[in-house]
């Protein structure tokens, strides 16, 4: 094996030759000028002897010192032709002669073997970065091509240790993990760790991270109940990633729900969060749906910041796509939001959802919800089940790029037995001081047959009168009342065309009203008012019913 020509393979042994040369060339140029007296020349004679050119080093000595680990294979077995010192000293001593991979068992193992034929084939160097090897430590291989005289080829195998570099990697990978896994311990502990299950809702959620090598988002839901029957469901996406958006997320959810106790039309909702949102910071968007579900107008009232439309599959599998209206994402400012309103009667299912369900890198958005709405025609179940099988048919796995959350509630069609416990009674107030006594009588009526204790019965009795006449006092018609009740309580409520809102206070002993309002908030099990997309306002009580005997 000649040694020399591989010398100028190494790296930077050209670039030296050629810098030698030509230093080489100048000095003689200028001493063949004859502007040197000769006895300047004789002087000359302390400087050093000058530099022996690459041919005349020797090879083998030089490729021994060299740190670096380096070995050659010939021929298509690649029969181990050399090692040098450095890399006998990190894997021991190793016979030539012998195919590398019996000679080179540690080189075997990393998947070096294939390389080296590449190499072969197609006469280019081949690189195989930071692999670990049986000494411990790390290194970059290289496979560079050569051609013998006689044909055969031959590989220089030059190995650079990168220990440092790959301790130093993964210590920032690890540092990585460490933060990710903050973000979705965050994130996971401002979700509701437990969903609010409404009388005449089912509902389930489901939130998947993004892969290892994603940062988490800020997906975010809720269902808060509202008291009357009715339930406020929100959805929302905080722009960006990391522990940053997942604290911006918690901010809004909470936010969500103190807004959300002063009962207001979803639109005003989204305008507090607008504001909310640019005082968290100036820089920060996200997109938001908040909906309403009144089971006694089987629909549901919804405002939408930017967010992906609500899809909802009525009774007799038809998919509907609530489009608009919808506003700037929260954080823009300068807009006023609307609310718009979707059916959800008995028998449907809705679906609120983050883009990491439905938005793909190669695809349209449309297409994914297309896709979505395909998928949510065939998903029957409960709603945990339509929650799964629209992830899986979403193609979401592990290694997904983006967060996912996914909201499915369903109005359930009850009939038989357990419809005999959802039942709806309502009474127009006509006239005038007769309407308070017809009220009480039909209240009266209407809890007997629904066969209530004595005692519950009295009480709704009451109740009923002390709204009844609080709304003919200070509303004004059409006036209206309506007693319902669920497997689990029984909600009287009261409507007026009048939007002032009555409040609890405290009557002195002289005044002859003001303590209708605090008999009832004293009576029943919760109370409260709000008011009516079409003008006026509904005043709302309701009892928790006693367990049946087991």
């Amino acid at each position: 094996m000649n040694f020399t020509r591989w010398s100028a393979r190494l790296p930077g042994t050209q670039r030296r030759a050629a810098a030698r040369a030509e230093h080489t060339v100048t000095t003689t140029d200028r001493r063949s000028e004859g502007s040197v007296p000769a006895a300047r020349v004789e002087q000359l004679t302390d400087e050093p002897p000058p530099v022996p050119a690459v041919d005349e080093l020797p090879v083998r000595e030089v490729l021994d010192r060299v740190p670096a680990l380096v070995a050659l294979v010939h021929g298509s077995d690649h029969r181990l032709a050399y090692v040098n010192d450095a890399y006998t000293a990190a894997f021991g001593p190793r016979s030539c002669g012998q195919p590398a991979a019996e000679a080179l068992p540690e080189l075997r193992d990393l998947g070096l073997m294939p390389l080296l034929d590449q190499a072969l084939r197609s006469g280019k160097p081949r690189t195989l970065k930071s692999r670990k090897a049986p000494d411990g430590r790390s290194y970059t291989f290289t496979c560079t091509p050569a051609a013998e005289d006689n044909g055969e080829g031959t590989v220089l195998i030059f190995a650079t240790d990168v220990t440092d570099h790959a301790e130093a990697a993964e210590r920032l990978r690890a540092s990585e993990r460490r933060q990710r896994e903050t973000a979705v311990t965050l994130q996971r502990s401002l979700l509701p760790q437990e969903l609010e299950q409404p009388d005449d809702l089912r509902i389930a959620a489901t939130y998947l991270p993004g892969g290892t090598e994603a940062a988490v988002g800020g997906d975010w839901y809720d269902v808060i109940t509202l008291g009357g029957g009715r339930t406020a469901l929100v959805i929302g996406d905080v722009m960006g990633r990391g522990v940053r958006a997942a604290a911006v997320m918690g901010q809004l959810r909470t936010a969500v729900r103190a807004y959300a106790r002063l009962d207001l039309p979803p639109h005003e909702i989204l305008q507090l969060l607008d504001v909310l949102t640019a005082e968290i910071d100036a820089n920060q968007i996200a997109t938001c749906v908040y909906a309403v579900h009144d089971p006694n107008e089987g629909s549901l009232l919804y405002a939408s910041a930017g967010h992906l439309p609500i899809l909802v599959r009525d009774d007799n599998g038809e998919v509907h796509r609530a489009d608009e209206p919808t506003g700037p994402p929260l954080g823009t400012g300068g807009w006023i939001h609307a609310s718009g309103t979707i059916g959800l009667g008995p028998g449907s299912t809705a679906v609120l959802y983050t883009d990491g369900l439905v938005e793909r890198r190669n695809e349209d958005l449309d297409e994914g919800i297309a896709a979505l709405q395909r998928a949510l025609a065939g998903a029957t179940g409960t709603p945990q089940v339509v929650c799964d099988r629209l992830v899986r048919s979403a193609g979401v796995t592990a290694d997904h790029d983006d967060d996912v959350a996914v909201l499915v509630l369903q109005h359930p069609a009850r009939t038989g037995p357990d419809g005999e416990l959802f039942r709806n009674a309502a009474l127009e107030l006509l006239g005038g001081v007769e309407a308070a006594p017809r009220a009480r009588a039909f209240a009266s009526g209407v809890l007997t047959s629904w066969r209530f204790p004595a005692e519950l019965h009295d009480l709704g009795v009451l109740a009923t009168s002390e709204l009844v006449a609080n709304s003919l006092q200070h509303g004004i018609p059409p006036m209206r009342l309506r007693l319902r009740r669920t497997d689990r309580r029984l909600i009287i409520e009261v409507t007026d065309g009048d939007d002032h809102l009555p409040r609890r206070r405290r009557a002195e002993p002289g005044d002859e009203s003001g303590r209708g309002i605090a008999i009832v908030a004293t009576i029943a099990s919760n109370w409260g008012s709000r008011r009516t997309p079409g003008g006026g306002k509904a005043v709302w009580c309701e009892f928790v019913l006693p367990k049946p005997a087991a």
